[in-house]
């Protein structure tokens, strides 16, 4: 995700993930807008605007909902309180908030969702992607980015990335499954060196339990995903929606609509099939590896 420059700001992805789920929590026990409002002492637009996204939630009312929804368990109310928090301080309390000069708003706002969801599905056609890269690659790819000319923010662009990598390996990690076209572990980024000492990263990664890693050969030839990138985030709660994000040289765009969101986990589900099984894929790779690149 090299784009620093955004196409379009989801200044409300956060919100809209909440109200996603507070929605669902509303319309499986079978409450209207009309009714939360009176419940809360505020007008029904206020609940809409909440579910919309365009609304911050204050905590009582966060509160108040989830014990009108049956939802009050402490896990739960830990989890949303904290998605909220995000969401109305528009992400300036996580630790990529220091990183504001070399981030883009849309990468924060990304990087804040990637930190309470529980897993990533990718396609990934020309890179490695952000959580498996060594810090030489990401570096390789942030110079040819020509989005910085100081070194020095270089170097924290790789720092920043390297901080998201610390959820693979936490308490509760998350989990990963990465398809790649065959290009993008060929493609020598950095050169021959770095991409070697890539590759033999990326069969460690793919040995921890929550990550997974399949290639598309290019035998496979023509195949739906071929059209770019793109990032599936879910998350813990059963009533959760997924969101996916898709990168291009200018910028990012969130999809969140269910029937954008289906589409591109039909996109996902068809590419897995085509591609190797992880035990092939990691012979694959290690044969590049050996090869030199």
């Amino acid at each position: 995700m090299q784009g620093e420059r955004p196409s379009s700001a989801p200044s409300t992805v956060l919100g809209r993930q909440l109200g996603d789920e507070l929605r669902t929590m509303r319309e499986r026990v079978g409450l209207t807008t009309t009714a939360v409002a009176v419940e809360l002492d505020c007008t029904k637009g206020k609940i809409s605007r909440i579910e919309n996204g365009r609304s911050p939630v204050r905590g009582p009312d966060l509160a108040a909902m989830l014990r009108l929804y049956g939802a009050d368990e402490p896990a739960v109310h830990e989890r949303l309180t904290e998605l909220a928090r995000s969401a109305n301080k528009r992400r300036k309390a996580g630790w990529w908030s220091q990183y504001g000069n070399v981030l883009a708003e849309t990468y924060r706002d990304f990087i804040a969702l990637e930190a309470v969801a529980s897993s990533v599905r990718t396609f990934q056609s020309q890179t490695i992607p952000a959580l498996l890269q060594t810090p030489d690659y990401t570096r390789a790819l942030a110079v040819a980015s020509r989005s910085w000319s100081d070194p020095a923010e270089i170097e924290q662009f790789v720092e920043a990335r390297l901080m998201r990598q610390h959820r693979l390996i936490a308490e509760d990690p998350l989990s990963v499954w990465v398809v790649l076209a065959e290009g993008a572990v060929r493609q020598q980024v950095g050169g021959p060196a770095v991409m070697r000492a890539q590759l033999a990263h990326l069969l460690t990664v793919a040995e921890m339990p929550n990550v997974s890693v399949q290639v598309v050969p290019f035998r496979v030839g023509a195949h739906a995903s071929m059209a770019g990138p793109y990032v599936i985030l879910g998350f813990p709660a059963a009533s959760a929606l997924d969101v996916v994000l898709l990168d291009n040289p200018s910028g990012s765009m969130w999809l969140e609509r269910s029937d954008e969101v289906k589409a591109y986990v039909g996109l996902w589900n068809d590419v897995r099939t085509k591609a190797l099984s992880p035990v092939e894929s990691l012979e694959l790779i290690r044969s590049i590896e050996e090869l030199g690149t």
